[in-house]
C-alpha cells in the first residue's frame, strides 16, 4: 500500500471506532446492549446514512476495495476471531455438567424445539424466510434451524449481572442451558460452513472436513483441554501476570482458528473451542478473562460491528413482513420451549418464564451466524437485515421481560432475613472454605439445618461458579430442601478472602443465603439488593469498617431504599 492508503486506513479505522465506541456507550446508558450502538455507527457512516447523504465522502473514508480494503477485511476477521476467544471463555463446560437437570432439561429443549421448529418452516414454505431460489433448500434449513437454536452466552451474561441475578440459582440455569445452546448451536454450524463453499473444504472433500471439524471438536474439548488445565499453573508461576495467560490464550485461539480455517470451516470455529478449552479449566482465573473481555470489547468488537454497517444497505433491504415472521418465529419458539422445560424441570412458574426470556435473546452470535451465511450466498441481504433486527430485538425485550415476570409486590431487602444471630462479625478463616464455614455455624441452626450440611452444599455451589460480585463483596448461597426458611448470614474479614472475584480482588464483606426448595423469589431479591447497594464503593467501605451488628444494620438502613 502506498503512503496515501496507509493513511486513509488508519483515519478510517480511526473514525469507525470512535462512533463504535460513542454510540455503544450511548446505548449502554440507556441499558440497551453496546452492539445495538456500534451497528448503529457502521449504518450512519455506511451506504445506509452517509452514503446517501455523501456518496463521495462515503466512498472516499470507506472503500472497501484494493489493498486498503483487503487490510480492513484482515482486521475485521482478527476482531471477529478474538470476539469468538471470549465468547469461547465463558463457556464453563463443568458448570453445565454440575447444574442438574433442570438446566440441561431447559438446554435441550432450548435447542432442539427452536431447530425443528425452524428447519419445518425453512423447508416447507422458504418463501416466507425470503429464499432465493438456486440456494440449497436443505443447507439453508439448516441455518435457518441453528440461528434460532443458538443463543447470545455474553449478551444474557450481562444482562444477568446488571439485573443482580447472575450468581444466583436462576442465573446459573440460564448461563448452563445457554452454554450448551452454544457449544451444539456452533458444532452444527461449523459443519454447515463446510456444505456452503465447497470450493474452500479440505483437499481430501467434504467427508474429511466434517471428520476434521468433529475430531477437532472431540479434541480440543477432552485432550488438549486436560493438558491447558495441568498447565496453567506452570504459566501462571513462569510468566509474569497478566501477560503470560493473555499470550496463551490468544496464541492458542489464532492457531486454532488457523487450523478450522485449513480444515474448511470458519476460523471463529477454532477459536471458540480455544475458549471453551481455555476458560473452562478453575485454574483459569475470573481476573483473566475480564481483562481479556475488556481489551477485546473495547477495540476489536466495535470494529467489526461497525463494520456490518459498511457492507449493508439497511434501507434498500429493509422488509417489514420477513422482520416480523422472522422475530415471531424467533420469539415463539425458544420462549414457549425453555419455559414448559422450566416449568417441568419444577423450577417455580415465574423462574421458569424468566429463564426463558432470557436465553430469548440472541444479541452478537445471531449477527456473525447471518454475516456468515451472507457471505457465502446461503441468504440475502433482505433475511440478514431482518436477523440482525431480531438479534437485536430479543436482547432488549430480555432485559426488559426478566424483571417484568419477577416482579413481586415488595422488593424484600438483605435487613429483612439478618438477625444478630446469623451475624459472624469479625471472620477469622483465611480462606474461602473456613469463611463459609463460620458462616454456616451461624445460620444453620436458624434454617434448622446441620452446620456441615449447610456449608457442604455452599461449598459445592462455589464449585460451579464463584459467587463473588467484585468490588470486595461475595455471596455464597445453597438451596437445600431441608432448610425451614430464607436466612441470611453476614461477616466481615478484616484480611480479605480470595473467592477469585472478576476484578481480582478479595472479599471482605460476606453474605451466606439459605434458601429451602420454594422461596419465592427472596433469593433473587437479596441478590440483586446486595448488588445494588454494595455497586457505591462509599457504601461498601462503610460496611467494611462495621465493628459490629449494630453498625453494620446502621449501615444498611442508611440505603435502605
Amino acid at each position: 500500500m502506498s503512503v496515501h492508503e496507509y493513511t486513509m486506513l488508519l483515519l478510517a479505522l480511526g473514525i469507525l471506532l470512535f462512533a463504535a465506541r460513542a454510540l455503544g456507550e450511548l446505548a449502554d446508558r440507556f441499558g440497551q446492549p453496546t452492539v445495538l450502538g456500534e451497528i448503529a455507527a457502521g449504518i450512519v457512516l455506511g451506504p445506509t446514512v452517509l452514503g446517501r447523504i455523501a456518496p463521495d465522502t462515503a466512498a472516499w473514508l470507506f472503500s472497501l476495495n484494493g489493498p486498503r480494503g483487503t487490510a480492513m477485511d484482515g482486521l475485521f476477521l482478527l476482531a471477529i476471531v478474538l470476539f469468538m476467544l471470549v465468547a469461547g471463555l465463558e463457556v464453563d463446560l463443568s458448570t453445565v455438567w454440575r447444574q442438574g437437570k433442570s438446566a440441561a432439561f431447559v438446554g435441550i429443549a432450548g435447542t432442539v424445539a427452536p431447530f425443528a421448529i425452524g428447519f419445518a418452516v425453512a423447508w416447507i414454505a422458504p418463501g416466507w424466510l425470503g429464499y432465493d431460489e438456486g440456494t440449497s433448500r436443505f443447507i439453508f434449513a439448516m441455518f435457518i434451524a441453528t440461528a434460532l437454536s443458538i443463543s447470545a452466552l455474553p449478551v444474557i451474561a450481562k444482562t444477568l449481572m446488571d439485573l443482580g441475578l447472575y450468581y444466583s440459582d436462576l442465573g446459573m440455569v440460564v448461563i448452563s442451558a445457554a452454554m450448551f445452546s452454544d457449544v451444539v448451536g456452533w458444532i452444527l454450524f461449523a459443519l454447515i460452513l463446510s456444505l456452503m463453499d465447497v470450493e474452500a473444504v479440505h483437499s481430501g472433500g467434504i467427508g474429511t472436513t466434517i471428520l476434521l471439524v468433529l475430531g477437532f471438536a472431540a479434541m480440543m474439548l477432552t485432550v488438549v483441554r486436560w493438558a491447558i488445565h495441568r498447565g496453567l499453573p506452570w504459566v501462571q508461576a513462569h510468566t509474569s501476570f497478566p501477560g503470560g495467560m493473555l499470550g496463551l490464550a490468544f496464541a492458542t485461539a489464532l492457531c486454532c482458528a488457523a487450523f478450522t480455517e485449513w480444515a474448511g470451516v470458519h476460523a471463529i470455529f477454532g477459536a471458540f473451542l480455544a475458549g471453551v478449552a481455555i476458560g473452562d479449566s478453575p485454574r483459569f482465573r475470573n481476573h483473566t478473562r475480564t481483562i481479556i473481555r475488556q481489551f477485546v470489547s473495547s477495540f476489536f468488537a466495535p470494529l467489526f460491528f461497525a463494520s456490518i454497517g459498511l457492507k449493508v444497505d439497511f434501507l434498500a433491504h429493509f422488509d417489514l413482513p420477513l422482520m416480523l415472521i422472522v422475530i415471531a418465529l424467533a420469539c415463539v419458539s425458544k420462549i414457549l420451549a425453555c419455559g414448559f422445560a422450566g416449568t417441568m424441570a419444577q423450577l417455580p412458574r415465574r423462574e421458569a418464564w424468566a429463564v426463558a426470556f432470557a436465553l430469548n435473546a440472541r444479541g452478537a452470535m445471531e449477527i456473525i451466524l447471518g454475516l456468515l451465511a451472507l457471505r457465502y450466498g446461503v441468504i440475502n441481504e433482505r433475511l440478514f437485515v431482518a436477523l440482525v433486527v431480531m438479534a437485536l430485538v430479543t436482547s432488549v425485550l430480555s432485559g426488559i421481560s426478566i424483571p417484568a415476570v419477577l416482579k413481586h409486590a415488595k422488593r424484600r431487602k438483605i435487613e429483612d432475613f439478618l438477625s444478630s444471630k446469623t451475624y459472624a462479625g469479625e471472620l477469622r478463616g483465611a480462606t474461602l472454605q473456613d469463611a463459609i464455614r463460620e458462616l454456616s455455624a451461624n445460620v444453620a441452626l436458624a434454617a434448622g439445618l446441620e452446620s456441615s450440611a449447610l456449608s457442604g452444599a455452599t461449598l459445592e455451589r462455589e464449585e460451579i461458579a464463584s459467587t463473588a460480585l467484585g468490588n470486595g463483596v461475595a455471596v455464597p448461597h445453597a438451596r437445600l430442601a431441608d432448610a425451614k426458611a430464607f436466612c441470611v448470614g453476614a461477616g466481615i474479614s478484616r484480611t480479605g478472602i480470595d473467592f477469585n472475584a472478576p476484578d481480582g480482588k478479595p472479599a471482605h464483606v460476606l453474605f451466606l443465603l439459605v434458601s429451602p426448595q420454594q422461596d419465592d423469589g427472596a433469593q433473587l431479591d437479596i441478590l440483586a439488593d446486595v448488588a445494588d447497594r454494595f455497586s457505591d464503593p462509599a457504601f461498601y467501605e462503610k460496611a467494611a469498617a462495621a465493628g459490629s451488628y449494630t453498625e453494620f444494620l446502621a449501615v444498611l438502613r442508611t440505603r435502605g431504599n
